[in-house]
């Protein structure tokens, strides 16, 4: 016996398609009763059992096709659900909360039914096995081609409005709601909206409530929620809040609902409710996270751009394991195919962001060249970003990069000062250098000096450290700013300043001697609790610039510290700076030239002369008039030496047989010296802190210094070459006298 419920539409069709059966066949009694606009109709068979028939004789008779047909097609729809097709395109399960008993028609009918859903004809039921009762809700119609695809959301197109016929001739069906329906609409629950619950609720705990009093679907919107609210807490309320969403009681039916539904629930939903998990720390190698990246992967085809920047924000957040690894590739895969068709450039940064450094080189290319074309939509914010994107993908993309420049130095003011800090950051990743860049921002923190915590500055300077560049006008604000407001400074603070300020060989005619007796006086006070380390960077800064405060030098040269720092830490990187200290109390420092210090060698260095600046010597000179590679004490390497009269007219021979000093009053040294680029401050030919202390120890030892750059000799020609480093060697009276016979000399 059947029991089926059809709608009077629907009737008319069910009753032409059954035919008496054949003499001899068991035949069917149907029993048709129409109340309101619904049809029960029971079927009563002889047939044998249902199981026991073949598939073939099944399809033989048109009843029993029909009745094996829609028990099939029910084993595929879940019992605790129907699915509602909303004139968007999207079906959605809906919770069924029954209150019809089936018991009052038919008592003796104790067996639970199963679901039965049909697509075929507008206005037929959906009656639902329920526990103790069924619910009928009418819906709109679509042809479902895909059987096993039923239980995942599909994007229809499709008007609920019409049915369309096999000929194309749309057809209009109307209908009129039953007391049913009506009854229906008025006890099924309200749907829980996402933004509401979160401005209704104040804790996590209280979401988790709601949602043990009344569960809707999806379940999605209750970890939204909660994120939604986690965001607007404090970092330790928001500690003490997940420990209780933790322990609360309905939180892990909450996490079994929501790995039941991530199948069937919207993809963006799936997503949505993935990424507040990972916001809210839920630990990643849990069966919930792991489910829901599963599904992710299964499901990565109903990406669309939106699904697509919210999915490489997950990715971004999550720590590396198998699951994630394969969503990322899956990822990368979709995007290099759908590229072009981002129309959002938010999108775009997000994914870019997201593919990860170890990315094809073609496809961090193809979404450069999508960038490019998108150039004429970047707004400012696009723009900063755009550098952190660049530097999350270690793609250098000068063209791109110089674009966004040129956006951000002419909108600089009002930017805020974290997105400065990750532009910087990122040009130093990428290792690209704009002096217009560094300039603007420079200017625009100058300007505005006095809003800015000191702080801030110093990590802003520490970062143009690093690229060499000088902001003349910044530090001289922030070393009169230092010197007359020192309370800011601790150790790290003055260790910083300290090594900023000494690498970029940076003083100032006026406050300097100030502003390194203030230094000095603020690390005395931290010599109780200053580690070997830190004071070694300290000392070996005052070195670089020429000042020796008496006490942090005593500290460090105690045999205790001495033996601390060459047998801990950067050992390598220690012994070079003690080296520094050694030649800079001899050569610098009256009162401590008596002090030796017994150092390991520092590594022997590969010796490369310039080949240019050797050659263009033999034409100017001749051979045997300069020596090539020389090493003097205290480590000091030249790369030529040439000795000349006191007056620097004429060019002595040079033999190794002769021996010649520096007390010579006779005799001048010089020494020429093949800078490269990274010497100098960015953009200029001021000396850093290295190369000045190397030119002041040079001329304590008798030398006449000359700097030759690397990048300016190849671009010479030679004769050209050999016309400058002739006004380099001879001093200017003595080229103002007459031209010098060069091979009488020699």
């Amino acid at each position: 016996m059947h029991l089926i419920f059809l709608s009077r539409s629907f009737t008319l069709i069910f009753i032409s398609l059954i035919t008496p059966s054949p003499t001899g066949k068991r035949r069917h009694v149907f029993s048709f009763k129409f109340r309101s606009d619904v049809c029960v109709c029971v079927i009563l068979t002889t047939l044998k059992p249902f199981e026991s028939v073949s598939v073939a004789r099944k399809m033989n008779n048109r009843a029993g096709s029909f009745l094996w047909n829609l028990r099939q097609f029910s084993t595929l729809v879940p019992t605790s659900r129907t699915v509602r097709l909303y004139p968007s395109g999207f079906c959605r399960p809906k919770m069924v909360y029954s209150n019809w008993n089936p018991r009052k028609l038919l008592s003796n009918f104790d067996n639970r039914m199963q679901s039965f859903v049909r697509y075929l004809f507008q206005d037929a039921l959906i009656f639902k096995s329920g526990g103790d009762g069924f619910q009928t809700k009418s819906i709109s119609t679509a042809t479902v081609l895909t059987v096993d695809r039923l239980l995942c959301p599909r994007r229809l197109s499709f008007n609920s409005k019409h049915f369309v016929s096999d000929n194309g001739l749309k057809k209009n069906f109307h209908h009129e709601p039953s007391n049913e329906d009506v009854l229906t609409k008025r006890t099924k629950p309200t749907p829980i909206n996402c933004r509401k619950l979160s401005q209704e609720c104040n804790s996590l705990s209280d979401v988790l409530d709601i949602f043990s009093k009344a569960p809707t679907f999806p379940s999605s919107n209750y970890f939204s929620a909660m994120w939604t609210i986690a965001k607007r807490m404090s970092d330790d309320q928001k500690r003490f809040e997940k420990q209780l969403m933790f322990n609360h009681p309905v939180f892990s039916q909450l996490c079994e609902q929501i790995m039941r539904e991530a199948k069937i629930m919207h993809y963006d939903n799936l997503l949505f409710s993935l990424h507040a998990m990972v916001k809210l720390e839920i630990p990643q190698n849990t069966l919930l996270v792991q489910t829901l990246l599963r599904v992710v992967q299964e499901r990565i085809n109903e990406c669309d751009e939106k699904c697509l920047s919210v999915l490489s924000t997950i990715l971004e957040a999550m720590e590396p394991c198998k699951n994630v690894d394969v969503l990322r590739a899956g990822l990368r895969m979709l995007v290099d195919q759908q590229v072009w068709k981002i129309e959002r450039v938010f999108t775009l940064q997000t994914v870019m962001k997201c593919i990860g450094k170890d990315a094809p080189i073609g496809l961090k290319r193809k979404l450069e060249m999508k960038a490019l074309k998108e150039l004429d939509q970047f707004s400012v914010l696009n723009s900063q970003h755009m550098f952190a994107v660049l530097a999350a993908m270690n793609h250098r993309s000068i063209i791109l990069l110089n674009e966004c420049s040129k956006i951000v130095t002419s909108n600089i003011h009002g930017c805020p000062f974290k997105i400065l800090i990750s532009i910087l950051q990122s040009c130093r990743d990428l290792q690209y250098f704009n002096i217009d860049l560094f300039k603007g921002i420079a200017d625009y923190v100058a300007a505005t000096f006095d809003i800015w915590k000191l702080k801030k500055v110093l990590f802003l300077l520490i970062l143009f450290e690093n690229f060499g560049f000088r902001p003349v006008s910044l530090m001289d604000l922030f070393m009169k700013k230092a010197t007359d407001e020192p309370g800011f400074l601790n150790v790290k603070s003055l260790v910083s300043i300290l090594h900023v300020y000494s690498s970029l060989n940076h003083f100032h005619k006026c406050w300097t001697h100030e502003f390194l007796e203030v230094m000095a006086s603020a690390l005395t006070g931290s010599l109780h609790h200053i580690s070997a380390e830190n004071l070694l960077n300290a000392v070996c800064s005052f070195c670089l610039m020429n000042h020796f405060p008496l006490a942090p030098i005593n500290q460090l040269l105690q045999k205790d510290i001495i033996h601390d720092l060459l047998t801990s830490g950067d050992v390598e990187r220690n012994v070079h700076k003690l080296h520094v200290l050694a030649a800079c109390l001899k050569l610098d420092a009256p009162c401590h030239r008596d002090t030796h210090l017994v150092l390991p060698q520092l590594p022997s260095m590969p010796l490369h002369p310039h080949a240019k600046v050797a050659e263009v010597l033999s034409s100017l000179l001749g051979e045997g008039c300069f020596s090539r590679s020389v090493w003097l004490p205290h480590n000091y390497y030249i790369d030529f030496e040439i000795r000349m009269d006191a007056n620097r007219s004429q060019v002595l021979p040079f033999s190794d047989v002769d021996v010649v000093t520096s007390s010579a009053t006779n005799i001048q040294r010089v020494a020429v010296l093949c800078v490269p680029r990274s010497m100098y401050c960015l953009d200029s030919t001021h000396p850093r802190g290295f190369l000045a202390m190397k030119m002041r120890h040079l001329k304590v030892m008798g030398f006449h210094v000359i700097l030759v750059n690397n990048w300016e000799m190849e671009k010479l020609e030679m004769k050209d070459a050999v016309t400058f480093l002739k006004t380099k060697i001879y001093s200017p009276e003595a080229l103002s006298t007459a031209d010098i016979d060069l091979q009488s000399i020699c």
